[in-house]
């Protein structure tokens, strides 16, 4: 778990937060996040690519890359009240997949035993297997819950006869016990897979996805608050994963596996930031971003927005603050 910087490019942090190592405690002693890289894209079946967006999303902001970030709406500011420090990127060979995912659990089991929430960058969606598992094996084995914003469902059994791909951590994360099947969230969900089979697999496991279909007709809103509920019954915390893909790729297009007919990017950050602010959160990760499929940096932007929603709220949360959606921005 050595420091080795960024694997793709110059050594940088996330927006200029300090630097750490994993191997060295003193480095993240107190912190309150500890954002990690696991840059690989082994497990994807369409477009690779993936292993440059933990570069990407660090590094794609018009603003000064100084440590700080004001929210405007929540009057918090998630790198400064906040200890933020970043490990760099994790060695992960794009030779092995499975060593790769091995290192990243060990890493995010290390973070979660500090008390840090843990942010992984990634990467492709097979990295879920592993930071989930990672903080479970210190939390508790299904005492994490999860919500996971994705086109795809990712729980098939095996991919082009791998067990480990991009396509199947979901179902691994059940399986082996880290995550109940009955407080496995997804939403967003489109298009034309999975499978008959697959899909009776997940009822039976009693997971709930929403499908986009669903969650335009119900609303938002509608669908978190039913979400929430659920989410936090008989669970200690809650792990949040984010594919990229989850949004419409009119507006994320630089990504492996686009789907039409998704999300807006606005209706991301607001979940994201609803669910950080109502959740007991332990964890995230944000994966799927392929720089080399991006118009003008839009979809890495959006992924670094991602991050900096969910540290803003929890920034507020910390400090016992209160948002309203609805209350003048001029109001305190």
């Amino acid at each position: 778990m050595t420091n080795y910087g960024n694997l793709y490019g110059p050594a940088f942090t996330f927006l200029g937060v300090k630097s750490c190592d994993l191997e060295i405690p003193a480095t993240y002693e107190g912190a309150d996040v500890v954002i990690v890289g696991a840059p690989i894209d082994s497990g994807t079946t369409y477009r690779s690519g993936a292993k440059f967006g933990p570069q990407a999303i660090r590094g794609t902001d018009y603003l000064p890359h100084d440590g700080e970030r004001p929210h405007m709406a929540l009057r918090a500011d998630g790198l400064q009240e906040l200890k933020v420090v970043d490990a760099g990127d994790l060695m992960m060979p794009p030779h092995d997949l499975a060593a790769s995912l091995k290192v990243l659990e060990e890493a995010t089991e290390k973070i979660s035993r500090t008390g840090a929430f843990v942010v992984v960058l990634g990467g492709d969606h097979s990295i879920a297997s592993a930071d989930v598992a990672g903080i479970a094996k210190h939390r508790g084995m299904g005492k994490i819950s999860m919500v996971h914003f994705d086109a795809h469902a990712d729980t098939a059994e095996t991919q082009f006869g791998s067990l480990i791909g991009h396509g199947t951590p979901m179902r691994q994360l059940i399986d082996s016990g880290a995550v109940r099947g009955d407080r496995f969230l997804q939403l967003g969900l489109r298009g034309y897979w999975p499978d008959n089979p697959t899909l009776d697999w997940m009822s039976e496991q009693g997971m709930r996805s929403y499908e986009m279909t669903e969650i335009h007709h119900r609303g938002l809103t509608a669908v978190l608050d039913e979400s929430f509920a659920i989410l936090t019954d008989e669970c200690d915390g809650v792990f949040l994963s984010v594919d990229i893909d989850v949004v419409d790729p009119g507006m994320a297009p630089g990504t492996g596996t686009p789907e039409p007919g998704g999300m807006t990017s606005r209706e991301l950050l607001e979940a994201v930031r609803r669910i950080c602010l109502e959740l007991p959160v332990v964890g995230m990760d944000v994966v799927e971003v392929a720089p080399a499929y991006d118009s003008s940096d839009i979809t890495a932007m959006l992924a670094n927005r991602v991050v900096l929603e969910a540290l803003s709220a929890i920034a507020l949360k910390k400090k016992g603050g209160t948002y309203s959606p609805t209350r003048n921005l001029l109001d305190r």
